[in-house]
């Protein structure tokens, strides 16, 4: 009811098997998911989900589930949002996600620094295709990984703050912690060493950041 009251169109399912019938036949433009749900729970949807999409993905976790956080994180959420939640985060949250995910699709079309394609070594990263290419092999990311590794590509050598690139992945009214950038970067390097188990591109400089060092 207050995502419709803000304009949004939603569908809303019992449990996981259902949203992942009838995600097979039309996919929306992000979802929220729990993760404790019936017949199929949130992290089984959202690796099936992973398979062939990469559109945004909210998970509700409970206050205590930090180990849910985290893995659900390294899987490939984009955002998490602890019960109990306001309703407003979350609305907050949805409206981050789709703006970006709207740039990324080519909506804005202008020549900036976020929309150039970026050529660092064997990375190449078109922002307007939503591409990414790694020795000229596709690597699929989601909306917030490719954010993160444009923000450390950009400028190949200087660090970048934890604080830094949570400024890149989220607006400033939405608070996340260390451990969910540390988590996004952890699966963006998984991702890179599927087709390239030798990749060391993007440097941990404890208790400072990232950097990335161009090959």
């Amino acid at each position: 009811m207050t995502l419709e009251a803000e304009g949004f169109e939603v569908e809303t399912y019992n449990d996981g098997q259902q949203a992942f019938d009838a995600f097979s036949k039309k996919l929306p433009d992000m979802a929220v998911l729990d993760i404790k749900m019936p017949r199929m729970d949130g992290m089984d949807l959202l690796q099936r989900l992973r398979q062939k999409s990469q559109m945004p993905v909210i998970f509700l976790t409970s206050k205590d589930d930090e180990i849910d956080e985290v893995l659900g994180l390294r899987m490939g959420a984009d955002d998490y949002v602890k019960k109990p939640f306001s309703q407003r985060l979350l609305v907050e949250r949805i409206r981050a996600l789709l703006r970006r995910q709207d740039a990324q699709n080519g909506e804005v079309v202008a020549e900036t620094e976020e929309t150039k394609v970026i050529e660092r070594g064997y990375l190449r990263m078109d922002p307007l295709r939503h591409a990414v290419s790694w020795k000229g092999q596709d690597v699929s990311l989601t909306v917030t990984e490719f954010l993160l590794l444009q923000a450390l590509a950009q400028r190949p050598g200087f660090v970048k703050s934890r604080d830094q690139l949570m400024d890149v992945a989220y607006d400033d009214q939405v608070y996340v912690d260390d451990r969910t950038i540390d988590s996004h970067i952890k699966r963006l390097r998984k991702k890179l060493r599927v087709v390239d188990a030798e990749f060391s591109a993007i440097e941990t400089l404890y208790g400072i950041g990232y950097r990335y060092n161009e090959e």
